[in-house]
């Protein structure tokens, strides 16, 4: 069985990813809230993963002007160059911080992870400008 925890945020997740609050909906909702396995393992000690959350959430503050920023130079000036690259992260963390490292990487319009290596490296794609020689 999940915990309410658990349950709240599988609701929270689906009801902004459907965006219908309909009686259907929430029935939908709930059984599949309940009929998901549980993620990992809670074998991680609680203050690293509080610190690790809180990384997280400045990273992602910092991210949203970047992203603007990244648009519109996307706009001005066009990027023709492209580069994949192995990118290290952080190895023992929760699904829901790793899932939030990849949404990170991935929400600025210049770069994408392309795949996640077991080692937990990420493979990640650029967009870059052609530098004038």
């Amino acid at each position: 069985m999940i915990g309410y925890r658990d349950l709240l945020l599988r609701l929270s997740i689906w009801f902004l990813l459907t965006a219908d609050l309909s009686l259907a909906n929430i029935v939908i909702g709930v059984s599949l809230a309940l009929l998901l396995p549980k993620f990992g393992a809670r074998s991680y000690a609680a203050p690293d993963i509080f610190k690790d959350w809180l990384q997280i959430l400045w990273k992602i503050v910092v991210a949203v002007p970047k992203a603007y920023f990244e648009a519109f130079e996307m706009i001005l000036h066009p990027h023709e160059q492209e580069e994949i690259t192995l990118e290290p992260s952080e190895s023992h963390r929760t699904p829901g911080l790793i899932f939030l490292d990849i949404f990170l990487v991935t929400f600025t319009p210049k770069t994408i992870v392309v795949r996640r290596h077991a080692d937990g490296q990420n493979e990640v794609h650029w967009v870059k400008r052609r530098r004038r020689p």
